[in-house]
């Protein structure tokens, strides 16, 4: 396998695309070196920005027969190193793959390209009275392709499921340039292996999305959205069995620590200009987030009242605020879906999502805190726990390189063989990229690991689609 250094070759990858689709300078590639992965880097020989599968299939054939990398691109909002090109070669950008081709609302399914930022999407079908569930932190910056990629989830995932829920079909152009559809635009289908389903939270290893079929929902007409305090982690991580267990399933069920919450609403005045009016009293340690929705209000209220009387049983540290308008709604999810960015911006972060059945949030939770002081870093825990899926941010700060980059990783080893004992798994949603790679064999083991290996193999034989990813 080559980085492109063949003058001709680089000429003929060029014409595909044309000389104003083809970047070659650091600074233009710069951008495309990196994602939201730590301090990661990777610098391609050259960025190349197709706009037909045709054009990737004449790529991915040349680069197939030259052995050349290639690591496709969507938004560059991801959190494992997927789409970072650590053999150099050619990044393919999907800029340009950015149309909706069609929402058919008689049948509730919408054609899409990769290239589409998910709340373009989102907010394109809710124009017709369609929902789109899946719903990513990054909607606003993230593509749809690269949702597929990860199988990204979001708040919505507990009631509604994650990004491969709701395909039906794609368009794939395969390592070798042939261009093939998954599946067919139908609810069911019984018909041979299911290529749709492979092909998603494959993590840009076996194909290049070109086209993606999403079935839709009738959008939910009501609301309802509860902050709910509690004075420790733990209790806040058992309220939400209970919850469940009485018989209620929320749109969202999110999690955030108290430091969490501190972060974020500092970084949203410093950064955004605004401001997020939450109570803080010193012994609340934690939050809540939980919504409700359907279109029956009456039903809705009802459910709340069974969460209610839930969170009764809990030592709560104070009062469940109801939002009552939907400015304070939406300010309480922008609380939420700035975590990220806030605590990123607050230290270099290593990014963990790791899921368990949620009955085992508690101990997880405390097992992390435990590994935090024993290896001397701290955390911000926050997350989707109404199904499991908890994102821990292991913060540098004062910490040095040689320290975070060694011994901090023999904690989050740990902690991984903490998530396996606990019946859960390495990833959620963010995927495993390069960063959790070293920790696969500790969560599938050799068989599963030389199956998955053996199906790349089919599809890339070459290796040459996004090399040193996942396994």
């Amino acid at each position: 396998m080559d980085t492109v250094t063949n003058q001709s070759i680089f000429e003929e990858l060029v014409s595909i695309v044309g000389a104003k689709n083809a970047f070659l300078q650091d600074e233009d590639k710069y951008k495309y070196s990196h994602d939201h992965t730590e301090d990661y880097s990777f610098m391609p020989d050259v960025v190349l920005k197709p706009s037909t599968a045709k054009e990737i299939s004449a790529i991915m054939k040349k680069c197939n027969e030259h052995l050349i990398p290639v690591t496709p691109r969507g938004g560059g909002t991801g959190l494992s190193g997927g789409a970072l090109p650590t053999k150099k070669g050619v990044v393919i950008s999907m800029e340009k793959f950015n149309k909706i081709l069609s929402i058919d609302e008689l049948n509730l399914q919408a054609t899409v390209e990769p290239g589409v930022i998910t709340e373009v999407f989102q907010n394109a079908v809710k124009e017709k009275g369609l929902f789109y569930p899946p719903d990513p932190s990054s909607k606003g910056t993230c593509f749809l392709g690269g949702n597929l990629a990860e199988n990204a989830g979001g708040p919505k995932a507990v009631k509604y499921g994650v990004t491969r829920d709701y395909v039906l079909n794609m368009e794939v152009v395969l390592p070798n340039g042939e261009i093939i559809w998954t599946a067919a635009n139908v609810l069911k289908n019984s018909t041979g292996y299911n290529l749709t389903q492979l092909m998603c939270g494959s993590e840009g290893t076996l194909g290049i999305i070109t086209k993606i079929v999403f079935k839709l929902r009738p959008y939910p007409k009501k609301d309802v959205t509860l902050l709910a305090p509690f004075t420790s982690n733990e209790e806040a991580c058992r309220a939400i069995a209970a919850i469940f267990k009485a018989g209620v399933a929320p749109s969202g069920m999110e999690f955030m620590e108290r430091d969490a919450i501190v972060k974020t609403q500092a970084y949203i005045q410093n950064e955004m200009g605004e401001t997020v009016s939450v109570d803080l009293p010193e012994h609340v340690k934690a939050h809540l987030l939980i919504e409700l929705d359907g279109n029956d209000e009456e039903v809705m209220m009802n459910e709340a009242e069974v969460i209610l009387n839930v969170l009764d049983e809990f030592d709560t540290g104070g009062e469940v605020l109801f939002a009552d308008t939907q400015a304070q709604k939406d300010e309480l999810w922008k609380l939420r879906r700035n975590v990220s960015p806030a605590v990123n911006a607050y230290s270099l972060t290593k990014a963990e999502d790791v899921v368990v059945p949620r009955g085992n949030l508690p101990a997880l939770i405390v097992f992390i805190k435990n590994v935090g002081e024993k290896y001397g870093f701290n955390s911000v825990c926050y997350g989707h726990a109404g199904d499991g899926n908890l994102h821990i941010n292991i913060m540098k700060e004062n910490l040095s390189d040689n320290y975070w980059n060694n011994e901090v990783n023999e904690g989050i080893g740990e902690i991984f063989e903490e998530v396996v004992r606990l019946g859960g798994t390495l990833s959620g949603e963010h995927g495993i990229g390069i960063a959790k790679r070293p920790y696969m064999q500790m969560a599938m083991g050799d068989v599963k690991l030389d199956l998955m290996r053996g199906i790349k193999n089919v599809f890339d034989p070459n290796n040459i689609l996004n090399p040193e990813k996942i396994f």
